[in-house]
């Protein structure tokens, strides 16, 4: 009997949406995914740490519009009487380990191998900030664990133009979080729903080049 593999459940579907809506600065959308993602049982600081991310990889203006957005979604909804669950605070970074420690760490982790290359040493500053920001500072925050924070990423990007090897790397990245292929191909769907056939089929086909490499691994 073949073992069932998970999808995508409720609260990953709505990180999907609320990361690619803050991607594309579809603030009406956005605020739609945001109420759709609290009654799907997100924490408001589960929302705010995908918001909060999502600067790292649409800019601050993207992710302040988001969460400007969901400042008046929840004061909307504590008028209407909603209380939503807060949820936990991050804890606090590993004392004995700087930011780029940590964050090379967590790079490595994710990556699989530590992760080197010519773009580094061209523009070593951006490998500082890589790991010690993106991969320390912000994926260190245990708000969110990485498979979420990959689905995220992945849902930005594949809502952007001009990043597909990004879009790549990051879903190599989200198989090496435990994420299925099903579960992969559960954010594309939630693209097309959501978003778009243009956005959805450039996912598809940047999803099967990572697939067939990925299965030759596997061999």
């Amino acid at each position: 009997m073949q073992e069932e593999r998970p999808v995508l459940h409720a609260r990953q579907e709505q990180i999907v949406a609320i990361a690619t809506f803050t991607a594309k600065g579809d603030l009406p959308r956005l605020k739609t995914a945001l109420n759709d993602g609290l009654d799907a049982g997100l924490t408001v600081n589960e929302v705010k740490e995908v918001l909060v991310q999502m600067y790292a990889y649409t800019g601050f203006p993207r992710s302040l519009n988001g969460i400007s957005t969901f400042m008046g979604v929840m004061e909307e909804r504590q008028a209407k009487g909603i209380h939503d669950e807060i949820g936990r605070e991050a804890s606090p970074l590993p004392a004995d380990k700087s930011s780029i420690e940590f964050g090379t760490e967590n790079q490595t982790k994710l990556v699989g191998v530590p992760v080197r290359g010519p773009i580094y040493t061209f523009a070593p500053a951006i490998d500082q900030f890589l790991k010690g920001h993106l991969f320390g500072d912000i994926f260190g925050r245990d708000i969110l664990d990485f498979q979420s924070r990959e689905i995220a990423t992945i849902s930005a990007l594949a809502s952007m133009e001009g990043v597909n090897s990004q879009l790549q790397a990051h879903f190599n990245l989200g198989f090496n979080t435990g994420l299925t292929e099903e579960q992969m191909n559960g954010i594309i769907s939630v693209l097309a729903d959501k978003v778009g056939k243009k956005e959805a089929d450039n996912a598809s086909e940047v999803l099967g080049k990572v697939l067939v490499l990925y299965h030759e691994r596997k061999k």
